[in-house]
């Protein structure tokens, strides 16, 4: 079985950005020189990229706690620890995995992880240093992995200096902590089993635990973001024979291979569990790998022995030296577990084993056969190499724990971007609370500037009108005047002449002038008290109605109003509109019609007004086929009105203007 190729891209990408130091992550000053934009691009990366990381699911049961220190009473101390790899070799990463504790107020947290430390690697007594922490770098708090990563370098040791220790859980007393260090070359952890010394620390207990440092067991359980979860069932053991039960792996070619992991059964399910963990792990085992099917050429990889509940955890990592094999036999020499299952028969689970060549798992979808004395399940020992685990995917060791270590480092970025969102957010929000106002008072000020318009336009429109008014007053009223004078001056001098009938008829058109001069001289008046007006044409059929009865004295006329308080509630530039359209039909009757009688019917509706003027008169339709007259059309379209002209079959003209009041459904009458 092989991983997919998107999970093998995703592990590798995982692998990749963990590889960065811990330290790379970003702070509050470098993301406050993000944009919005990008503050809320990342935030989406973070999401994206923790969905595809490995959980913190943490182990229980039975297991070392890791190394602890001697007590300090101060948080300034030196101690050293130094790992001898054995060998020469190129590395490149250091991985610290802190022990856990359970805080009462904080929950899970580490403790006695440095605050301060040195990673020095050397070869002899030549050394070279590889990173330094102070207490101002963010590593605390962290329940995740150090990854600590660096160009190669050759070294048979590594060590770590630490000066700086933090307080433990509940004590005022200060120590260092560690679970677990590994060194890797590419996906091979050197320190696998390898001894470590501690220097300057006065506690053999201390010394004695240093080797926890090494075993290969982290507080972690694999918990992968991927791949389909599987269950290892238990394998029970028939004791009754004497042969020690053995299971045998078919890698289906020969591998040069140099470790081997067995991950045991996840079976405390159960609240509160039925089962440990380490139930399923035999006390003593050996394994041995062939070349040949018969184990002819047998050779011994290594034994693992458990003396007490310190000596499992949720992987047994074993390190050899490379041995060529394709059959690897796995031998229970004691099948009981180092904690007995009470009256339970007795069994062995292995959720996978791993068989790695050059740091790459080869056993994935190898076949496993069992002796006489364990349950023949296919299925089950299928399971034991699916390259999954109960959570999901088995990963490299070192992309495992660098993903723990990169899902820390996001975890810690996305509060504060986080803050920086919100910040921004209610920046925006104030930034708009305040254009809400800036725009509130540019409207209220731009209605106040338009209302201040109007009544500035409508004081010049007044004054204007009282300046006409007055001229025309002055102007046309001095000059009437006078025409009339000379007219009373002439018709005197006429009398004066004599009586002839010649000038008889020269004193008439005298007195039609003075007659004419008179009349004109009213129509001023009333042109002036017209343009003084406040509201012109207020009361629009009263208005209409004098007019006529002024300009129609020789002609009898008949004026009908229907719905006046629709015509009240027109606007003024539509009284005004329709007033003049009304006297120049009454002005082109007496001029042209000849006519001796006038109607005039005006009916108003809610939507439209229509008015009608008739006259008995000569009619249009010999000299313009009824086309309307040019000076009531261009009045009409100021109007925007519907116009037609009509010759009744009595004869005569008939004008017809039809004026909607409200153009669209939704538009109320207009009452200014």
């Amino acid at each position: 079985m092989r991983l997919p190729h998107f999970h093998f891209v995703l592990l590798l990408a995982a692998s990749l950005l963990a590889s960065l130091p811990s330290r790379a992550a970003a702070d509050a000053d470098s993301l406050a020189a993000l944009s919005l934009s990008q503050l809320e691009e990342r935030l989406i990366h973070i999401d994206a990229e923790l969905e595809q990381l490995a959980r913190y699911s943490l182990r229980g049961g039975t297991g070392a706690a890791g190394y602890r220190s001697h007590k300090y009473l101060q948080p300034e101390a030196q101690e050293s620890i130094r790992i001898e790899l054995g060998e020469t070799k190129r590395i490149d990463q250091v991985i610290l995995v802190p022990s856990l504790w359970r805080d009462s107020q904080a929950g899970i947290r580490s403790e006695g992880f440095p605050s301060a430390f040195t990673v020095v690697a050397g070869i002899g007594n030549a050394e070279r240093p590889l990173a330094a922490f102070t207490e101002n770098d963010p590593l605390l708090p962290r329940i995740a992995p150090l990854s600590i990563s660096f160009p190669a370098v050759e070294a048979s040791w590594v060590r770590i200096d630490v000066s700086q220790y933090t307080p433990d859980i509940g004590d005022t007393n200060y120590s260092l902590q560690l679970s677990e260090i590994l060194v890797f070359s590419g996906e091979e952890n050197l320190a696998l089993h390898k001894e470590v010394a501690i220097e300057n620390s006065g506690s053999r207990r201390a010394r004695e635990s240093a080797a926890f440092l090494t075993d290969g067991f982290t507080p972690y359980l694999m918990d992968a973001a991927y791949g389909d979860r599987s269950q290892t069932q238990l394998v029970f053991v028939n004791d009754r024979l004497d042969t020690p039960p053995a299971l045998t792996l078919d890698l289906q070619d020969a591998y040069p291979i140099n470790q081997i992991n067995l991950h045991t059964a996840f079976t405390a399910l159960s609240i509160p569990m039925s089962y440990l963990n380490s139930w399923g792990v035999p006390r003593h085992i050996r394994l041995t790998g062939a070349t040949k099917a018969d184990f002819s050429d047998e050779t011994l990889l290594f034994e693992h022995e458990q003396h007490s509940i310190e000596d499992t955890g949720p992987i047994i990592m074993q390190r050899f030296p490379e041995t060529l094999a394709r059959y690897i036999r796995i031998t229970l020499l004691d099948h009981r577990p180092i904690v007995p299952p009470g009256t339970e028969r007795p069994s062995i689970a292995f959720t996978e084993i791993e068989v790695l060549s050059a740091g790459r798992n080869i056993a994935v979808g190898a076949p496993i056969s069992a002796t006489a004395n364990l349950t023949q399940n296919p299925i089950t020992f299928h399971r034991m190499t699916d390259g999954l685990n109960y959570f999901g995917t088995v990963l490299p060791i070192r992309d495992w724990l660098n993903q723990l270590a990169r899902r820390h480092d996001l975890e810690a970025e996305r509060p504060l971007v986080l803050a920086q969102l919100n910040q921004r957010y209610q920046r925006q929000k104030t930034l708009l609370q305040l254009l809400a106002w800036t725009v509130a008072l540019l409207s209220v000020g731009t209605v106040v500037a338009i209302l201040v318009g109007i009544v500035l336009r409508q004081r010049a429109v007044i004054r204007t009108r009282q300046h006409i008014a007055a001229d025309l007053h002055d102007e046309l009223g001095a000059d009437l005047h006078a025409i009339g004078l000379f007219a009373d001056l002439a018709k005197q001098e006429v009398a004066k002449s004599g009586s002839d009938s010649k000038w008889r008829k020269l004193v008439r058109f005298v007195e039609e002038m003075r007659s004419l001069t008179e009349q004109a001289g009213k129509t001023a008046r009333y042109t002036t008290h017209m343009l003084e007006s406040k509201e012109l044409y207020e009361n629009l059929p009263a208005e209409m109605k004098r007019t006529a009865e002024r300009l129609l004295t020789d002609l009898k006329h008949e004026a009908t109003f229907e719905n006046e308080a629709t015509l009240l509630a027109l606007s003024r530039r539509k009284r005004i509109s329709l007033f003049l359209f009304y006297k120049e039909c009454l002005v082109n009757i007496i001029r042209h019609s000849g006519a001796t009688r006038a109607e005039t019917q005006l009916s108003a509706t809610p939507k439209e007004i229509q008015l009608s003027v008739y006259d008995n008169g000569l009619g249009l339709s010999q000299k313009s086929s009824l086309a309307p007259p040019p000076s009531l059309a261009r009045r009409a379209r100021l109007l925007k009105a519907k116009l037609s002209v009509e010759s009744p079959p009595v004869g005569g003209t008939r004008i017809k203007l039809t004026l909607k009041t409200r153009p669209w459904p939704f538009q109320k009458p207009n009452t200014k």
